[in-house]
């Protein structure tokens, strides 16, 4: 007696033919070589062509588990999701529905060149995820291209196989398949455009836009909804609603008007146009889910795929809804798309191709009734409960920080994300108990035994639906209440009263952006005096960390770009102000205001949770003087003296007759003695105050690799070279790296820094450093040596000793941004260090020419070098000389120079030959930086 649900109905055995002859199917004898084949596990074209899916899945558990430390891992995890997932299933089960509705199976000798198409598109991924990761554009253009190629070329292989079938009654389906295929490559041209770092805020905007619609709700979207015009009612086993076809197709009609006038308006900058567009396709949507919702009325949703189908079709549609409302009220400079990706990828994507697998691989599989019913007993454990778990997991997570808490939205994001990835051990015990059950059957028959009726098929017990969704529910209310038992700002949320202006005792929460344009946002908060006030800090910030630090000493820690910390300020009783604490941030604008309202005005400025600090004034606003310095003290032991002396031009590498010279430069920052007694927080070139010196000749091609291994922002920008600064003088964020590559195609000496703002804080930190290309024909010289000033306006660190120790104690200091943009430098320094060549001077004999390479780096002060007690018969200044040996420009002989000025960012060398033995002292002559540190010596023996 067959079950109830699955009697032959009009219409229904022709929609799709989806599993593999049943063993156990009455005139369907199996042959011994059938049985053999089973037992070996022999395994289909398909299940070949589905593995990378099950590779993907796993990689993409890693990195959601690993993605602090990923570069790009926001970008990684969605595309791991929509390519890696979503398309690959789409290539793999298009063409197995293409073969069921057209009833014509290609042949096996097809078969390895679907695998090699399959298998192209995951190498062309590979390559551009590495591409985007580590930011190599011709990797992502080229994984892009055959990304794009590969689906079109399984595009043509849908039409071929369309034109040489009979008429279909669902061939609509299969063209469906085919325009989606070939809008693939639109959106992955638009993507490849969207990682070039030279477009400008409005383009990448429409861009993101286009990219978006067209492979999400082209590519993907029109695949799903062609598909489920016949998957949904044999997904439900009952049969299509009369007029299905041809609602499905005006809906696909629409769906394709709807997607051109989207990428059209995005295109064009057009914003009405492109909110009309999604209305469209989301008009278009909902005559698909009203078809849907007419076939449930005859047959009801009752297992996990068809749960998690419904769902994803709902969220797509929210989806196209939210993205007209952020379309709508963003220009198209500012616009993000951000807020709807987890409704796109988890909510649409994920839960779509999770149900549709639940469904489609059982049958696949085959084995007959009972194996199939086996296999579906594992993909449909808790079916209720896991759909209850991951769609209001999905709901918490999209609601703003502000009402949730970020140990709320982590929890939950946890919870969704490990219940979608139940999948997999739950596939696993499917594949194990179909196996099982279809061994058990061929053992039966090799014995004799004639197939028994299976209870479960004649009376099978109703699943637990609502048992277990409010089991679902219950998790999921246990994971917001641990939320909020750990999140101080949940918990303010909950107990603070309606109204934050009333009486004292009560909680003020607020929930603050750090953003990449150094700004809070809000950057101000009003708060009745006598209310404790406690703030979430997301930083929105892609590149740099940033944090949040108040006067009276309240402070989130640093915050990692993406991450959220909450910091519980205290009782308000006046006035306060607070700032971002990483060095020049604040300088640049990031600051906060709290304002007490009823406050006493003799109370402003200060709260309660510390007692003495007072608003207004931040750890960083007091610039130590000079004076505050001993430069007669020693300088530490374990102090290694920068070595002036230059190196001749390295050999390099000969690549096409080009020398070629590589450097890798390591980011760190690290504490670094730049006076006595004074140790600088610094930011660092391969470990160094001052980074290493490079060198080369006109035509020489330099290939720099920057490694950010620091904790913030960094960037470099080398003076020796002519490109475009929009792809290698980018900020990369800490784990990031980028390679930059210039031609030197003029002499003279050039100055290297960091270029992430503010600059001025970056370079005196330490980011700074020489390239000195050969003029032609430079002749050889006794001795040669650079020296480099730099600047710096120094604040003692929050950790640093007090400011009664003694100098020989130390002092842990940091950049003072106030200080350097009044231009009250603390020192003054010749090649990172104060006094090193005091302790340590340059040496050389009567006789000998010298050569001294002088830069000054700034990032604000002049420089007059000047050698007390010897002139210059020799001056080169920014790539020609002014005098050498004695004759000038004109043609005079006999003439010579007592100073070579420099300002910010110039350079060149002197020329001298030393007449009398002595020790002879280097400066500024601007002597009060010549007090602040700029000074040196040169002992000169006799020869």
């Amino acid at each position: 007696m067959p079950e109830k649900d699955a009697a032959p109905r009009s219409g229904y055995r022709e929609q799709l033919t989806l599993g593999a002859r049943p063993l156990d199917a009455p005139g369907a004898p199996v042959t011994d070589q059938q049985a053999r084949d089973i037992a070996r596990g022999r395994r289909t074209w398909h299940r070949k062509a589905s593995k990378p899916v099950s590779v993907w899945m796993f990689a993409l558990f890693i990195v959601l588990m690993t993605h602090r430390w990923i570069p790009e891992s926001l970008w990684l995890m969605v595309h791991m999701v929509t390519l890696g997932l979503m398309t690959n299933s789409i290539l793999v089960w298009s063409q197995h529905f293409t073969e069921a509705l057209l009833k014509h199976k290609l042949p096996d000798s097809a078969r390895p060149v679907q695998l090699a198409r399959i298998y192209t598109l995951n190498a062309s991924m590979v390559v551009l995820m590495v591409g985007v990761v580590f930011s190599l554009y011709p990797l992502t253009v080229l994984g892009s291209v055959g990304v794009g190629a590969t689906v079109t070329w399984h595009g043509v292989a849908l039409l071929q196989q369309i034109r040489s079938a009979l008429p279909a009654r669902f061939g609509v389906t299969i063209r469906y398949y085919i325009a989606a295929s070939w809008l693939l490559p639109v959106g992955a041209t638009f993507g490849a455009l969207l990682d070039y770092d030279g477009l400008n805020a409005s383009w990448h905007g429409r861009l993101l836009l286009a990219h978006e619609a067209v492979n999400v709700l082209g590519f993907v979207g029109i695949t799903v909804v062609g598909t489920l015009m016949t998957l949904w009612p044999t997904m439900l086993r009952t049969v299509m609603v009369p007029d299905a076809v041809a609602r499905s197709t005006r809906a696909l009609a629409g769906l394709c008007a709807g997607l051109g006038l989207t990428v059209t308006g995005a295109l064009a900058g057009l914003t009405w146009l492109a909110v009309a567009g999604l209305l469209l396709y989301a008009a278009a949507l909902a005559l698909v889910l009203t078809l849907m919702v007419r076939t449930t009325t005859v047959k009801k949703p009752s297992d996990y795929a068809t749960f998690s189908v419904a769902a994803g079709m709902i969220w797509l549609t929210t989806g196209v809804l939210f993205s007209a409302y952020l379309v709508a009220t963003s220009p198209f400079d500012s616009l993000t798309l951000r807020p709807v990706t987890p409704i796109f990828v988890a909510g649409f994507l994920a839960q779509t191709l999770l149900g549709a697998m639940t469904y489609l691989l059982p049958a696949r599989m085959g084995g007959g009734p009972k194996a199939v019913r086996a296999a579906n007993t594992e993909f449909n454990r808790f079916a209720a409960g896991r759909a209850i778990m991951v769609n209001l997991s999905i709901l918490i997570f999209i609601l703003p920080v502000s009402l949730t808490g970020s140990w709320v939205r982590t929890g939950a994001s946890l919870l969704g994300a490990f219940t979608l990835f139940a999948f997999i051990p739950l596939m696993l015990r499917g594949v194990r108990a179909s196996v099982n059950v279809r061994k058990t059957m061929i053992q039966a028959r090799a014995r004799g035994e004639a197939p028994t009726p299976d209870p479960q098929a004649l009376t099978p017990a109703p699943p637990p639906h609502l048992r277990n969704a409010l089991f679902g529910a219950l998790a999921v209310v246990m994971v917001v209440a641990l939320g909020v038992a750990v999140d101080p700002a949940a918990r303010a949320r909950l107990t603070a009263g309606a109204s934050t202006t009333s009486a004292i005792g009560q909680t003020t929460a607020l929930a603050v952006e750090a953003t990449a344009d150094m700004r809070f946002t809000p950057d101000t908060v009003e708060v009745p005096a006598g209310n404790r006030l406690v703030i979430e800090v997301t930083n929105t910030d892609t590149k740099n960390a940033h944090d949040l630090t108040f006067a009276n000493g309240a402070t989130t820690g640093r915050i990692d770009p993406g991450a959220t910390k909450t910091v519980d300020v205290g009782v308000i009783t006046g006035d306060l102000e607070g700032w971002c604490s990483v060095v020049g941030h604040q300088a640049m604008g990031m600051t906060f205001t709290v304002v007490a309202s009823g406050a006493d005005a003799a109370q402003a400025g200060t709260s309660d949770s510390s007692g003495s600090a007072h608003a207004g004034h931040s750890a960083s606003s007091s610039t130590l003087a000079s004076s505050d310095i001993d430069l007669q003290g020693d300088i530490s032991d374990d102090y290694q003296t920068h070595d002036a002396a230059l190196a001749p031009v390295p050999e390099g590498e000969t690549v096409d007759g080009r020398t070629v010279h590589r450097q890798t430069l390591d980011v760190q920052e690290l504490p670094r003695e730049i006076a006595p007694g004074v140790t600088l927080n610094a930011w660092t070139f391969n470990g160094s105050y001052m980074g290493p010196t490079l060198r080369g000749r006109v035509g020489d091609i330099f290939e720099i690799t920057l490694v950010n291994n620091g904790s913030m922002g960094h960037s470099v920008d080398f003076h020796a070279g002519t490109v475009s600064p929009d792809e290698v003088m980018r900020t990369i964020a800490p784990g990031e790296s980028l390679t930059y590559r210039f031609e030197a195609v003029r002499s003279g000496i050039w100055l290297y820094h960091c270029s992430t703002m503010p600059m001025s804080a970056h370079l005196a930190a330490g980011m700074f450093g020489a390239v000195i290309i050969d003029p032609a024909d430079l002749p050889e010289v006794d001795r040669e040596y650079l020296l480099v000033q730099s600047e710096v306006a120094l604040t003692e660190a929050a950790n640093s000793h007090s400011s009664t120790a003694e100098p020989s104690e130390g002092v842990l200091t940091e950049i003072s941004p106030e200080g350097l943009s009044a231009g009250t430098p603390t020192l003054t320094l010749f090649n990172g260090h104060a006094t090193q060549y005091l302790r340590d001077p340059l040496t050389a004999r009567t006789g000998e020419r010298v050569r001294i390479w002088v830069l000054n780096a700034g990032p604000n002060g002049e420089l007059s070098f000047h050698v007390v007690g010897s002139q210059f018969d020799t001056v080169y200044k920014e790539g020609g000389y002014l005098l050498q040996g004695g004759v000038d420009a004109f043609g005079t002989n006999g003439g010579g120079a007592q100073a070579l000025d420099l300002s910010a960012a110039q350079g060149g060398f002197v020329e001298m030959v030393f007449e009398e033995p002595g020790t002879y002292t280097f400066v500024n002559h601007n002597f009060a930086a010549a007090e602040r540190g700029a000074r040196g010596q040169i002992t000169v023996a006799g020869s």
